[in-house]
């Protein structure tokens, strides 16, 4: 796995999700959005390369609990393997009926550096996780262990988490509104693009407050618009 630079990181953990689907839009990528996932609780944002997990539908001479001793079960194998930095990633198929997870994976991943843990099922112990300070993103809570109906298949393979395929190595990106996931060759490119336009709507966000109408400034049409907001910038040292 590419380790992402951490320059480049800083400029992500500063940026909002809506900005960045909206630069990935501008280069034709429309489906980055993981739909249907909830963060535990608020916190600043969470970025980190995509280290994946794979479940199909459990079966019941497998997912007994004995599998769980074996060291090759890739719930827990991945989750002893997951590199510093990276994001927890399980395509759970989008059913939250059984747990993908819960605060003891959560609770180890996060000591071993990971920035995050993200799935399109639920999490078990909810609040356990949400007071770990670990970004956690789901659909709902969901107490039944994953056994019931889950059965880890595959690590860092290719997957489909809310809807958007994640490649390993993609960089997930999240605030409190949700996760994006940034194929990993555009990441440079895109993160130094919409610090710039976070910093422009900003500037645009306090010119409306202050009575201005959007025409001519979103989008910035009208000549001045660009110079005012260089001078803006440089009152900012921005």
């Amino acid at each position: 796995m590419t380790v992402l630079d951490e320059g480049t990181r800083s400029q992500l953990m500063q940026v909002s999700t809506a900005t960045l689907t909206t630069a990935l839009f501008k280069r034709g990528f429309r489906n980055v959005f993981l739909q249907g996932l909830h963060r535990l609780s608020p916190g600043g944002n969470m970025v980190g390369e995509a280290y994946t997990l794979r479940y199909i539908p459990a079966r019941e001479d497998l997912d007994v609990l004995d599998s769980f001793a074996d060291r090759s079960n890739p719930q827990r194998k991945g989750v002893e393997e997951c590199p510093e930095g990276a994001v927890f990633v399980i395509d759970s198929r989008g059913d939250a009926s059984a747990a993908s997870a819960g605060c003891i994976l959560a609770a180890r991943l996060q000591a071993r550096g990971c920035r995050g843990i993200v799935t399109d099922g639920g999490f078990r112990d909810t609040p356990e996780i949400a007071s770990l300070g670990l970004p956690a993103f789901h659909s709902r809570p969901s107490a039944p262990t994953n056994l019931t109906k889950h059965h880890a298949i595959a690590i860092n393979d290719p997957i489909g988490c809310g809807g958007v395929s994640v490649f390993p190595g993609d960089v997930m990106v999240a605030d409190n509104e949700g996760v994006v996931c940034i194929p990993r060759h555009l990441v440079e490119e895109v993160a130094g693009e919409v610090v710039e336009m976070t910093q422009f709507e900003d500037f645009v966000l306090e010119r409306v407050k202050n009575g201005a109408s959007i025409f001519g400034l979103y989008p910035p049409t009208d000549p001045e618009t660009m110079s005012r907001f260089a001078e803006w910038k440089k009152t900012r040292n921005a």
